[in-house]
């Protein structure tokens, strides 16, 4: 990997946090992490192992944290390992960092070069050739680990070229898949792999996490990360996206015109439509989105008890949001009678749910 490849922020990276393979610091996720403990100690570690949960809560990380033990010979043969720490200036910490690693492959979206644009998929020549490590045996005899990040980015033939070696895997080797909607992912792959399930973080956990990133971070003032934290859904990378006291106030503002339902101020909300319309309105649009998904999911969470007959009409006008964004999106139409819609919906819904 040449130093320009390595320095570049990956289409996944957020700008400016360290990436996964280089972050040491871990926090949360016990369960997660003693899963694998108790495979390394008993000796009977699973092939294959599917990692799921939201964006931006530490999976990537967890997959090279266990990258790291199962690499290093001592560890990997410890049987009374007690943690997946390994010193960060150790050749195999140091390898993984640098993607270097004679008995690791990676297959993600490349990076952007000054020649090329970052990858929008993982194409099945690259699974392929990173899957020819598979055909020998290590060179030290011990693990042999494929790190996918993430699952979502895989198409329909580069799924199916993991898949068949995953269903006949070599001997000590290991499949570390990282995935954002584990229930997408080929149930022909999702049958052979352990399924471990990551929760958003706590609290505590995030912002231990955040000022892990460095001195930047460090000093972000306290009230603006508890305000990022409301609406961080238990995710360091959303968490940090929200890190700007006016996304914190344009949630706030979309949030409380969602509160109101199902009376609506037609005036506010026809302002809104106008403001997301405008073409430099994408990320205002996005976090809108966002928004209403969380608000919606929030919602049938405080009203499980009314059972699924009394909840259809959120979950339904749900499903036409999401579809309607996808047609906005695949024709480029125009946002404000959806947006105006929108909100008709939902306090259609609200009234049907009350």
């Amino acid at each position: 990997m040449s130093r320009d490849d390595q320095n570049a922020v990956e289409p996944d990276q957020f700008d400016g946090a360290v990436h996964p393979r280089e972050q040491i610091a871990f926090f949360g996720h016990g369960e997660g992490e003693g899963a694998f403990l108790e495979g390394l100690r008993s000796g009977r570690l699973h092939h294959a192992w599917l990692i799921g949960g939201p964006q931006g809560i530490g999976k990537a990380t967890l997959a090279y944290r266990v990258a790291r033990a199962v690499l290093d010979p001592q560890k990997s043969r410890d049987p009374a390992l007690r943690s997946l720490d390994v010193a960060p200036d150790s050749t195999v910490s140091r390898q993984v960092a640098a993607l270097s690693h004679p008995n690791l492959s990676v297959l993600r979206r490349a990076p952007a070069t000054d020649k090329k644009a970052a990858s929008s998929t993982i194409p099945v020549d690259a699974v392929r050739r990173a899957l020819g490590m598979f055909g020998s045996t290590a060179a030290d005899g011990g693990y042999r680990v494929c790190i996918v990040d993430s699952a979502e980015d895989l198409t329909v033939s580069s799924a199916n070229a993991l898949l068949k070696v995953i269903e006949e895997p070599p001997p000590r080797s290991l499949f570390l898949i990282v995935s954002h909607a584990p229930e997408r992912v080929l149930p022909t792959i999702r049958s052979r792999c352990r399924r471990l399930l990551l929760r958003p973080l706590a609290e505590q956990d995030i912002k231990a996490a955040i000022g892990s990133l460095g001195e930047a971070w460090a000093e972000i003032p306290g009230p603006l990360i508890d305000q990022a934290l409301r609406y961080g859904e238990g995710s360091v990378r959303r968490t940090l996206e929200l890190l700007d006291a006016e996304k914190v106030s344009f949630i706030e503002h979309v949030t409380g015109l969602l509160e109101g339902l199902p009376r609506t101020d037609a005036k506010q909300i026809l302002g809104l439509a106008e403001s997301l319309a405008r073409r430099d309105a994408d990320d205002s649009y996005e976090l809108t989105l966002d928004t209403v998904q969380r608000w919606v999911s929030d919602k049938l969470h405080e009203r499980a008890g009314l059972g699924a007959a009394r909840l259809a009409p959120l979950v339904e006008v749900c499903d036409k949001i999401a579809r309607s964004a996808r047609e906005i999106d695949v024709f480029n139409l125009d946002r404000r009678p959806f947006i105006l819609t929108l909100f008709d919906d939902l306090a259609d819904a609200v009234r049907r749910t009350a």
